[in-house]
Protein backbone atom coordinates (compact mmCIF):
# COMPACT_ATOMS: atom_id res chain seq x y z
CA UNK A 1 0.00 0.00 0.00
CA UNK A 2 1.20 3.62 -0.66
CA UNK A 3 2.37 5.02 2.08
CA UNK A 4 1.97 8.90 3.07
CA UNK A 5 4.43 11.73 4.33
CA UNK A 6 4.37 15.28 4.99
CA UNK A 7 6.61 18.15 4.24
CA UNK A 8 6.46 21.35 6.05
CA UNK A 9 7.82 24.09 5.03
CA UNK A 10 6.27 27.03 7.90
CA UNK A 11 4.93 29.32 5.34
CA UNK A 12 4.33 33.03 6.40
CA UNK A 13 0.79 34.60 5.50
CA UNK A 14 -0.28 37.82 5.22
CA UNK A 15 -1.68 39.03 8.51
CA UNK A 16 -0.04 36.68 11.14
CA UNK A 17 3.42 36.80 12.88
CA UNK A 18 6.15 34.52 10.77
CA UNK A 19 6.71 33.05 14.54
CA UNK A 20 3.24 31.86 14.69
CA UNK A 21 4.67 29.71 10.94
CA UNK A 22 6.76 27.86 13.51
CA UNK A 23 4.15 27.29 16.27
CA UNK A 24 1.97 26.04 13.42
CA UNK A 25 4.46 23.19 12.19
CA UNK A 26 4.96 21.79 15.88
CA UNK A 27 1.14 21.98 16.01
CA UNK A 28 1.06 20.36 12.15
CA UNK A 29 3.20 17.43 13.01
CA UNK A 30 1.11 16.20 16.41
CA UNK A 31 -2.05 16.43 13.80
CA UNK A 32 0.15 14.33 11.51
CA UNK A 33 1.05 11.82 13.92
CA UNK A 34 -2.22 11.39 14.81
CA UNK A 35 -4.01 11.03 11.41
CA UNK A 36 -1.19 8.24 10.66
CA UNK A 37 1.52 9.28 8.63
CA UNK A 38 4.78 7.79 7.80
CA UNK A 39 6.77 11.22 8.13
CA UNK A 40 6.70 14.74 8.82
CA UNK A 41 9.86 16.61 7.33
CA UNK A 42 10.59 20.01 7.35
CA UNK A 43 12.95 22.38 5.26
CA UNK A 44 15.30 24.95 5.46
CA UNK A 45 15.14 28.27 3.92
CA UNK A 46 17.27 31.64 4.78
CA UNK A 47 16.23 35.40 4.39
CA UNK A 48 12.91 34.01 2.44
CA UNK A 49 10.09 36.12 2.52
CA UNK A 50 7.70 33.40 2.46
CA UNK A 51 9.35 29.97 4.21
CA UNK A 52 10.42 31.23 7.24
CA UNK A 53 12.01 27.44 8.63
CA UNK A 54 15.26 28.36 9.34
CA UNK A 55 16.54 26.01 11.57
CA UNK A 56 15.68 22.58 11.38
CA UNK A 57 17.78 20.76 13.74
CA UNK A 58 15.89 23.34 16.13
CA UNK A 59 12.18 22.79 15.06
CA UNK A 60 12.72 19.04 14.91
CA UNK A 61 13.80 18.99 18.52
CA UNK A 62 10.86 20.70 19.39
CA UNK A 63 8.60 18.30 17.40
CA UNK A 64 10.56 15.32 18.98
CA UNK A 65 9.17 16.31 22.38
CA UNK A 66 5.23 16.95 21.22
CA UNK A 67 5.95 13.69 19.13
CA UNK A 68 5.74 9.33 20.05
CA UNK A 69 5.65 7.48 16.92
CA UNK A 70 6.04 10.01 14.07
CA UNK A 71 9.33 9.62 11.72
CA UNK A 72 10.57 13.27 12.01
CA UNK A 73 13.33 14.54 9.78
CA UNK A 74 14.82 17.93 7.67
CA UNK A 75 14.05 17.97 4.08
CA UNK A 76 16.60 18.86 4.24
CA UNK A 77 19.79 20.75 5.71
CA UNK A 78 21.60 22.10 3.02
CA UNK A 79 24.83 21.37 3.74
CA UNK A 80 27.24 23.29 2.08
CA UNK A 81 26.70 25.71 4.79
CA UNK A 82 27.58 23.95 7.52
CA UNK A 83 30.92 21.29 8.67
CA UNK A 84 29.68 18.05 7.95
CA UNK A 85 30.62 17.10 11.75
CA UNK A 86 28.25 19.74 13.35
CA UNK A 87 25.58 18.36 11.51
CA UNK A 88 26.25 14.85 12.87
CA UNK A 89 26.42 16.15 16.10
CA UNK A 90 23.09 17.62 16.02
CA UNK A 91 21.49 14.87 14.52
CA UNK A 92 23.00 12.35 17.31
CA UNK A 93 21.38 14.33 19.93
CA UNK A 94 18.14 14.05 17.61
CA UNK A 95 18.16 10.82 17.65
CA UNK A 96 18.84 10.60 21.05
CA UNK A 97 15.77 12.74 21.80
CA UNK A 98 14.02 10.28 19.72
CA UNK A 99 15.63 7.07 18.96
CA UNK A 100 14.50 5.08 15.86
CA UNK A 101 12.93 8.37 14.48
CA UNK A 102 15.42 10.81 12.81
CA UNK A 103 15.95 11.38 9.53
CA UNK A 104 18.63 13.66 8.22
CA UNK A 105 17.49 14.62 4.20
CA UNK A 106 20.04 16.05 2.88
CA UNK A 107 20.68 19.28 0.00
CA UNK A 108 23.38 20.37 -2.34
CA UNK A 109 21.00 23.18 -3.08
CA UNK A 110 21.55 26.53 -0.88
CA UNK A 111 17.99 27.29 0.12
CA UNK A 112 18.77 31.03 -0.34
CA UNK A 113 20.43 33.34 -2.62
CA UNK A 114 24.14 33.81 -3.34
CA UNK A 115 24.25 37.06 -0.97
CA UNK A 116 22.63 35.19 2.09
CA UNK A 117 24.54 31.72 0.94
CA UNK A 118 28.33 34.29 1.51
CA UNK A 119 26.28 35.75 4.85
CA UNK A 120 26.20 31.79 6.01
CA UNK A 121 29.64 30.63 5.11
CA UNK A 122 32.20 32.93 3.47
CA UNK A 123 33.50 29.56 1.51
CA UNK A 124 29.72 29.33 -0.13
CA UNK A 125 31.25 29.33 -3.34
CA UNK A 126 33.40 26.29 -2.88
CA UNK A 127 31.75 23.56 -0.32
CA UNK A 128 28.79 22.89 -3.31
CA UNK A 129 31.82 20.77 -4.96
CA UNK A 130 32.59 19.31 -1.99
CA UNK A 131 29.60 17.79 -1.39
CA UNK A 132 30.27 13.96 -1.82
CA UNK A 133 33.38 14.44 0.67
CA UNK A 134 31.22 16.06 2.96
CA UNK A 135 28.60 13.35 2.94
CA UNK A 136 31.33 10.47 2.80
CA UNK A 137 32.08 11.95 6.14
CA UNK A 138 28.78 13.00 7.27
CA UNK A 139 27.49 9.22 6.94
CA UNK A 140 30.04 7.98 8.95
CA UNK A 141 29.75 10.34 11.91
CA UNK A 142 25.90 9.69 11.92
CA UNK A 143 25.73 6.06 11.95
CA UNK A 144 29.07 5.80 14.22
CA UNK A 145 31.16 3.57 11.53
CA UNK A 146 35.20 4.49 11.36
CA UNK A 147 36.58 6.44 8.54
CA UNK A 148 39.55 5.13 6.81
CA UNK A 149 42.31 4.92 8.88
CA UNK A 150 44.51 7.71 6.07
CA UNK A 151 41.59 9.63 7.21
CA UNK A 152 42.47 13.36 8.71
CA UNK A 153 39.34 13.00 10.87
CA UNK A 154 39.85 9.10 11.33
CA UNK A 155 39.62 9.34 15.44
CA UNK A 156 37.14 12.21 15.42
CA UNK A 157 33.36 11.17 16.83
CA UNK A 158 30.28 12.27 16.52
CA UNK A 159 28.08 12.51 20.15
CA UNK A 160 26.14 11.08 21.39
CA UNK A 161 27.03 7.60 20.46
CA UNK A 162 23.77 4.82 20.68
CA UNK A 163 22.20 1.99 19.29
CA UNK A 164 20.09 3.65 16.33
CA UNK A 165 21.30 6.40 14.17
CA UNK A 166 19.57 8.72 11.89
CA UNK A 167 18.02 7.46 8.08
CA UNK A 168 19.78 9.62 5.81
CA UNK A 169 18.02 10.52 2.92
CA UNK A 170 19.42 12.34 -0.15
CA UNK A 171 17.07 15.29 -1.65
CA UNK A 172 17.29 16.99 -5.19
CA UNK A 173 15.24 18.46 -7.94
CA UNK A 174 18.21 17.37 -10.35
CA UNK A 175 20.03 14.30 -11.45
CA UNK A 176 22.87 15.58 -9.38
CA UNK A 177 20.83 14.31 -5.92
CA UNK A 178 20.07 11.09 -7.92
CA UNK A 179 23.48 10.06 -8.66
CA UNK A 180 24.87 11.22 -4.94
CA UNK A 181 22.64 9.19 -3.94
CA UNK A 182 22.58 6.07 -6.00
CA UNK A 183 26.74 6.41 -5.38
CA UNK A 184 26.28 6.11 -1.90
CA UNK A 185 23.29 3.67 -1.60
CA UNK A 186 20.78 6.07 0.42
CA UNK A 187 17.22 6.46 -0.18
CA UNK A 188 16.13 9.33 -2.68
CA UNK A 189 13.49 12.15 -2.73
CA UNK A 190 12.64 14.13 -5.57
CA UNK A 191 11.49 18.13 -5.28
CA UNK A 192 8.15 17.31 -7.61
CA UNK A 193 6.70 20.18 -6.22
CA UNK A 194 9.32 22.25 -6.71
CA UNK A 195 10.20 21.14 -10.44
CA UNK A 196 6.69 20.91 -11.35
CA UNK A 197 7.74 17.09 -12.15
CA UNK A 198 10.24 18.52 -14.58
CA UNK A 199 13.06 15.94 -14.35
CA UNK A 200 11.56 13.88 -12.29
CA UNK A 201 11.17 10.51 -14.35
CA UNK A 202 14.60 10.84 -15.34
CA UNK A 203 15.96 11.22 -11.80
CA UNK A 204 14.24 8.57 -10.49
CA UNK A 205 15.32 6.15 -13.61
CA UNK A 206 18.85 7.15 -12.96
CA UNK A 207 18.67 6.77 -9.26
CA UNK A 208 17.91 3.05 -10.01
CA UNK A 209 20.15 2.33 -12.75
CA UNK A 210 23.26 3.53 -10.67
CA UNK A 211 22.16 2.51 -7.63
CA UNK A 212 25.10 0.79 -5.49
CA UNK A 213 23.34 -1.40 -3.22
CA UNK A 214 24.49 -0.33 1.14
CA UNK A 215 24.43 -2.42 4.23
CA UNK A 216 21.44 -0.39 5.37
CA UNK A 217 18.95 -0.36 2.16
CA UNK A 218 20.34 -2.69 -0.20
CA UNK A 219 17.57 -1.96 -2.66
CA UNK A 220 16.64 1.41 -4.27
CA UNK A 221 14.42 3.28 -2.36
CA UNK A 222 12.76 6.02 -4.37
CA UNK A 223 10.63 8.74 -3.50
CA UNK A 224 9.13 12.47 -4.27
CA UNK A 225 7.35 15.43 -2.50
CA UNK A 226 4.10 16.39 -4.19
CA UNK A 227 1.94 19.53 -3.87
CA UNK A 228 -1.40 18.67 -3.13
CA UNK A 229 -4.26 20.15 -1.25
CA UNK A 230 -8.00 18.39 -0.76
CA UNK A 231 -11.24 19.20 0.06
CA UNK A 232 -14.81 18.46 0.47
CA UNK A 233 -15.63 19.89 -2.55
CA UNK A 234 -13.66 21.51 -5.62
CA UNK A 235 -15.03 24.85 -5.66
CA UNK A 236 -13.64 24.92 -1.43
CA UNK A 237 -10.12 23.52 -3.29
CA UNK A 238 -9.94 25.48 -6.03
CA UNK A 239 -10.78 28.69 -3.06
CA UNK A 240 -8.16 27.66 -1.09
CA UNK A 241 -5.29 26.90 -4.08
CA UNK A 242 -6.10 30.41 -5.58
CA UNK A 243 -3.56 31.79 -2.62
CA UNK A 244 -1.20 28.98 -4.05
CA UNK A 245 -1.42 29.71 -7.57
CA UNK A 246 -1.27 33.99 -7.09
CA UNK A 247 2.17 33.62 -5.31
CA UNK A 248 3.47 31.32 -8.35
CA UNK A 249 2.80 33.68 -10.64
CA UNK A 250 4.98 36.04 -8.20
CA UNK A 251 7.44 33.30 -8.18
CA UNK A 252 7.70 33.47 -12.37
CA UNK A 253 8.73 37.21 -11.95
CA UNK A 254 11.80 36.29 -8.95
CA UNK A 255 9.19 37.98 -6.01
CA UNK A 256 8.73 36.11 -3.44
CA UNK A 257 5.97 37.27 -0.48
CA UNK A 258 4.04 35.43 1.97
CA UNK A 259 0.85 34.03 1.40
CA UNK A 260 -2.15 35.98 0.26
CA UNK A 261 -5.45 34.95 1.16
CA UNK A 262 -8.02 33.95 -1.56
CA UNK A 263 -10.37 36.45 -1.14
CA UNK A 264 -7.37 39.06 -2.44
CA UNK A 265 -5.81 36.54 -5.04
CA UNK A 266 -9.15 36.17 -6.57
CA UNK A 267 -10.25 39.90 -6.67
CA UNK A 268 -7.23 40.61 -7.94
CA UNK A 269 -6.67 41.61 -11.44
CA UNK A 270 -4.88 39.65 -14.05
CA UNK A 271 -3.45 40.47 -17.74
CA UNK A 272 -4.91 37.34 -20.08
CA UNK A 273 -1.77 36.11 -20.31
CA UNK A 274 -1.87 36.21 -15.93
CA UNK A 275 -5.10 34.35 -16.13
CA UNK A 276 -4.03 31.86 -18.68
CA UNK A 277 -1.21 31.29 -16.54
CA UNK A 278 -3.31 30.64 -13.52
CA UNK A 279 -5.66 28.10 -15.26
CA UNK A 280 -3.13 26.36 -16.19
CA UNK A 281 -1.40 25.44 -12.45
CA UNK A 282 -5.38 24.88 -11.89
CA UNK A 283 -5.46 22.20 -14.37
CA UNK A 284 -1.93 20.59 -13.51
CA UNK A 285 -2.47 20.99 -9.44
CA UNK A 286 -3.19 17.81 -7.22
CA UNK A 287 -6.31 20.16 -5.84
CA UNK A 288 -9.44 18.59 -5.77
CA UNK A 289 -11.84 16.32 -3.90
CA UNK A 290 -9.91 13.40 -1.25
CA UNK A 291 -11.36 10.88 -4.23
CA UNK A 292 -9.73 13.46 -7.05
CA UNK A 293 -6.40 14.38 -5.26
CA UNK A 294 -6.03 10.81 -4.57
CA UNK A 295 -6.22 9.56 -8.18
CA UNK A 296 -3.43 11.87 -9.20
CA UNK A 297 -1.23 10.78 -6.37
CA UNK A 298 -1.92 7.12 -6.39
CA UNK A 299 -1.61 7.38 -10.84
CA UNK A 300 1.77 9.05 -10.61
CA UNK A 301 3.51 6.60 -7.87
CA UNK A 302 2.45 3.55 -10.20
CA UNK A 303 3.63 4.97 -13.36
CA UNK A 304 7.18 6.41 -11.52
CA UNK A 305 6.76 2.76 -9.06
CA UNK A 306 6.98 4.43 -6.05
CA UNK A 307 6.27 3.11 -2.63
CA UNK A 308 5.97 6.39 -0.42
CA UNK A 309 5.13 10.30 -1.56
CA UNK A 310 5.55 13.03 0.42
CA UNK A 311 2.82 15.61 0.64
CA UNK A 312 3.35 19.18 0.97
CA UNK A 313 0.54 21.53 1.14
CA UNK A 314 0.13 25.79 1.70
CA UNK A 315 -3.15 27.13 2.61
CA UNK A 316 -3.86 30.62 3.89
CA UNK A 317 -5.94 29.37 6.17
CA UNK A 318 -4.38 27.01 8.64
CA UNK A 319 -7.83 25.17 9.53
CA UNK A 320 -8.39 24.37 5.32
CA UNK A 321 -4.47 22.86 5.42
CA UNK A 322 -4.54 20.74 8.52
CA UNK A 323 -8.46 19.65 6.84
CA UNK A 324 -6.69 18.56 4.11
CA UNK A 325 -3.94 16.36 5.70
CA UNK A 326 -7.07 14.71 7.78
CA UNK A 327 -9.09 14.34 4.12
CA UNK A 328 -6.54 12.85 2.52
CA UNK A 329 -5.55 10.22 5.35
CA UNK A 330 -9.13 9.20 5.26
CA UNK A 331 -9.03 8.52 1.67
CA UNK A 332 -5.59 6.24 2.05
CA UNK A 333 -7.03 4.44 4.83
CA UNK A 334 -4.35 5.23 7.43
CA UNK A 335 -4.43 3.81 10.78
CA UNK A 336 -4.60 7.18 12.65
Amino acid sequence: MLRLSVLDQSIAAVGRPEGQAIRDTIAMAEHCERLGYKRFWVSEHHSHPTIVGTAPEILLAAIAMRTERIRIGSAGVMLPHYAPLKVAEQFRVLEALAPGRIDLGLGRAPGSDGRTSLALNPMAAERPAQFPNDVFDLRAWVSGEALPEDHPFAAVRARPAGETSPEIWMLGSSLYGAQVGAHFGLPYSFAWFFTEGQGGPEAIRIYRERYQPSERFPEPCPGICVWALAAETEEEAQYHFSSRARWQLYRDRGRYTPLESPETAMNAGYSESETARMEQLRQSAMVGTPAQVAEKIRALATRLELEEVAVVTWAHDEAARRRSYALLAQEFGMAG
